[in-house]
């Protein structure tokens, strides 16, 4: 990139386009901020729900819940939403609200770092600099692709993708299959694909839990009643979500034979009639330990005729398939990847650098930590979207965002209101927070229930998973507490503005009055 490139400043510099990204474009500009723009690295919004478009893809939050607060939707077709419905849906809404047109796309961040002096923010990306007063952190989670690390890969003959990258100028119709893995993605594109392949060899390192999901296409007219009386759709939410945050019981006091538990076996016994296939789709940890996955269709799939289910642990790729390490080597001609996320070791960790040049990454070592999922030590004015420890494993990670999103509301506030321009959360009440949250962990079905997930960073520590309700965190993020921070006055004009859009008089422009969007302490 040119050293001689002009710095573009904004006072807020939100990176990523998905759920959380939109939501906090969508809340700045509900509550007057105007001066943001989001940086987005494709050439679309949507995030997660872009990327994944493999066949079969869709949520297993319901969809009453699986949005925002702020923009209900009447119109979703079934009670779990589809992938393309849900992209779909966030565009609109950030059509709806007028902040698509504050979105950058080709813009690929690859370095951001504070500069004390000037109290910004000095971000580099694919195509141009940014200074910044806040820095907004919203890639998500579920951004990067892992790959597995299996010898010969290399060397494979056909075609090999992820399920986040699907190919779909690749016909699968007729072809030998092999998908690697048995995650959520798996057990969606495996029932969807089945009918057009050849053969479809599964290869399972570890039975999950399953669930029947229990979806349905939502009627016309149940539709027509939410359009017509929107408090009937928000009781449905509220139902949904109250109903949910019970399941988590049985994860903070996991035990054997739990209710849960109970009813995925009996699921698995009504699926599957022989009982050796049973045997080897029963999960060998407690339910929990690793995402709780729902399907009506996945047993299904596995024992049609031109399916296997093979348990034994993969050897090597090699040119001409897959070979286990029994010996056995299936011949495929396409392999699918259904192996994951880079969770706990995403690349933003890697990029955004305090004032000495040290990243997150360095100042983590391999285990993430912050205050509230939101607020690192050390990073001022840096505002992590579904940091640490905000992931769940019973409820909807869009109820997470919408709270972060009250702290920051609340803290852009007060620091305007006593003309302050830097928060940076102290060191004592970040540690004291996350050996609050390990020590609830503790005895949890995340760290106790006997599997390997992703929950857990390199360090073997839980650094993913919120320890329980989440109501509590809606409290806790409710308002800035500026005892917990160091605060600093502005020492100097921030940079003039970069000229924004015109705002227009829809929803969400400027002048929709302050703080309308901060929800209830009821979902």
């Amino acid at each position: 990139m040119d050293d001689t490139a002009t710095e573009t400043h904004h006072r807020v510099v939100i990176v990523g386009a998905g759920f959380s990204g939109l939501g906090a474009a969508i809340r700045l500009k509900r509550d007057g901020v105007e001066d943001f723009v989001i940086l987005e690295r494709a050439d679309d919004l949507g995030g997660t729900w872009r990327d994944n478009t493999y066949p079969g893809c869709a949520c297993d939050v319901p969809s009453h819940l699986y949005s925002f607060s702020f923009a209900p939707n009447p119109d979703w077709s079934r009670t779990f939403s589809g992938g393309g419905e849900i992209w779909q849906y966030l565009r609109v809404t950030a059509r709806g609200h007028r902040v698509e047109e504050r979105i950058r796309y080709g813009h690929e961040v690859t370095g951001a770092r504070w500069d004390e002096a000037a109290q910004l923010w000095r971000i580099e990306t694919t195509d141009g600099r940014f200074t910044s007063e806040f820095l907004v952190a919203a890639a998500g989670p579920l951004a990067d692709p892992k790959l597995p690390d299996i010898p010969g890969v290399e060397r494979f003959e056909g075609r090999v993708f992820h399920s986040a990258r699907w190919d779909h100028e690749h016909p699968l119709d007729g072809e030998r299959v092999g998908v690697i893995g048995t995650g959520a993605s798996s057990i969606q594109l495996v029932p969807a694909i089945q009918p057009r392949v050849g053969s479809l060899a599964v290869f399972q390192r570890t039975a999950p839990w399953v669930v029947g999901s229990r979806d349905r296409a939502i009627s016309p007219l149940e539709r027509r009643i939410y359009r017509a009386a929107p408090p009937a759709q928000r009781l449905m939410r509220a139902a949904i979500y109250w109903a949910r945050e019970l399941f988590v019981l049985s994860f903070m006091h996991p035990r054997e034979g739990s209710p849960g538990e109970r009813m995925a076996r009996r699921h698995l016994e009504r699926e599957v009639a022989d009982p050796a296939l049973r045997a080897r789709l029963e999960p060998r940890y407690r339910m929990g330990c690793k995402r709780v996955l729902i399907s009506d269709t996945y047993y299904a799939a596995l024992q049609a005729p031109n399916v296997e289910l093979v348990t034994d642990p993969i050897a090597e790729i090699t040119a001409r398939g897959i070979r286990t390490e029994g010996g056995e080597e299936r011949e495929l001609d396409t392999i699918v990847l259904g192996t994951g996320f880079h969770v706990t070791d995403k690349a933003d960790a890697t990029w955004v650098r305090d004032a000495q040049g040290r990243s997150l990454e360095d100042r983590w070592r391999g285990s993430p930590q912050a205050y509230l999922g939101s607020y690192v030590a050390g990073f001022p004015n840096l505002f992590m979207m579904v940091g640490p420890n905000t992931g769940l494993g019973h409820n909807s990670i869009v109820f997470m965002i919408e709270s972060q999103l009250n702290t920051l509301i609340d803290g852009l506030r007060h620091l305007d209101r006593h003309g302050l321009g830097v928060w940076d959360v102290r060191e004592e009440v970040q540690a004291r927070y996350n050996a609050i949250l390990q020590r609830r962990l503790r005895n949890t079905v995340w760290n106790t229930g006997g599997c390997q997930s992703w929950y857990l960073d390199r360090t073997g520590r839980n650094s993913s998973i919120w320890p329980g309700f989440t109501w509590p965190f809606r409290r806790r993020t409710r308002h800035f507490r500026p005892q917990e921070f160091h605060l600093a006055p502005r020492r100097a004009p921030a940079p003039a503005p970069a000229a924004a859009p015109a705002a227009g008089g829809g929803a969400g422009g400027a002048g929709a009055p302050r703080g309308a969007l901060v929800p209830a302490e009821a979902p």
